[in-house]
């Protein structure tokens, strides 16, 4: 087994609305890049990608914002970069995309750029839904890690506070894949060293299914002040997902024009754990699942956004965390979905 994005879930985030914010991101991106061991040409594209990213934020959005946490996949480390505005949109991508073209009296250059020195890079965009744009830089050249999975998150704390309150991690296993998100009561840092200890009880497949996790995280839990915790084991060779779930962790299976709810019962893991119960679901190779902490409104569907079900995971967690965030507690979207190796 292997795990991801326990330690790096929570993003950093850099409001950007003029220049010397731009220049703030910039000097961040370079200091995550130090910390994770980045060569100075690799650096020198994460900090291309981040400024181009801001940059086009400011011409062509207004103000908006840039989101960054580093990633470890298979010893691969990473930073994961997202840009976030709730500008006009763009109604032709491919052309946008082309150098030469512009919209704001400069060469369009800014995307393709970002394109080029990026790892991975996809964007959503439409007339009057904003733009959200996703960028990966590894700190290695060569192919990034495959995992046979599509994972992206957003993790961000309540406005005033350093430490998010929320937490999440992914681990894979032969033959699918395990997601857990927890949200410890409250926030600050004692809603985060719960979540963090629930994620880090619950989040090993080896150690039997989510419900016996989910009890093994209460006892973990016992001397906290408690967290809403979501357990779910997806077995991709036998089209079958298993959820447990104890609090206000919203679930659901999205896929074509349908979306299933998972349920959760009512508690606290680690205080008032009244129910322990796991429920199954069908998956398949076009299930597209979803969990969020109760800092997202949950009156979100996706089919409002036209073709946003085909875009990466970050995609779709950034856009669902942009206009559905309430702004008054620790907000968290999870979205996972097979990705087919090359």
């Amino acid at each position: 087994m292997e795990t991801v994005l326990t330690q790096s879930a929570i993003h950093s985030t850099f409001h950007v609305g003029e220049l010397s914010e731009i220049a703030a991101a910039r000097r961040a991106a370079a200091e995550m890049a130090r910390r994770l061991g980045f060569s100075e040409t690799r650096a020198g594209r994460l900090a291309i990608v981040v400024t181009e990213a801001a940059t086009n934020i400011v011409k062509h959005a207004r103000e908006g914002e840039i989101l960054m946490r580093p990633v470890d996949v298979n010893g691969q480390c990473g930073v994961e970069v997202l840009a976030i505005d709730t500008g006009p949109g763009m109604a032709n991508l491919d052309l946008l995309m082309a150098d030469g073209t512009s919209t704001a009296g400069t060469y369009g250059v800014g995307l393709g750029a970002i394109q080029r020195q990026s790892d991975s890079f996809d964007i959503y965009s439409a007339p009057g839904k904003g733009t959200v744009v996703m960028m990966m830089v590894w700190a290695l050249d060569g192919a990034a890690p495959q995992t046979g999975w599509e994972v992206g998150g957003v993790c961000l704390p309540i406005a005033g506070e350093d430490e998010c309150g929320d937490n999440w991690g992914v681990s894979y296993h032969q033959s699918g894949i395990c997601v857990v998100v927890a949200d410890g009561l409250g926030h600050g840092p004692e809603a985060a060293v719960a979540s963090t200890a629930a994620v880090g009880a619950s989040l090993d497949f080896d150690r039997g299914p989510p419900g016996a996790r989910t009890t093994d995280a209460h006892a973990a839990l016992r001397s906290t002040r408690g967290a809403a915790l979501a357990v779910v084991d997806i077995d991709s060779y036998v089209g079958k997902l298993v959820f447990c779930g104890v609090g206000n962790i919203a679930g659901s299976i999205a896929g074509g024009s349908t979306r299933r709810h998972l349920l959760s019962h009512n508690g606290i893991v680690g205080s008032n754990l009244r129910k322990v119960q796991e429920f199954e679901q069908p998956w398949d190779s076009a299930s597209v699942l979803i969990l969020a902490s109760d800092g997202i409104n949950t009156r979100w569907e996706l089919s409002a956004y036209p073709g946003l079900v085909f875009r990466h995971a970050s995609v779709i967690a950034a856009i669902l965390y942009r206009d559905f965030s309430r702004g008054r507690d620790d907000s968290t979207v999870v979205v996972v979905r097979e990705h087919a190796l090359p």
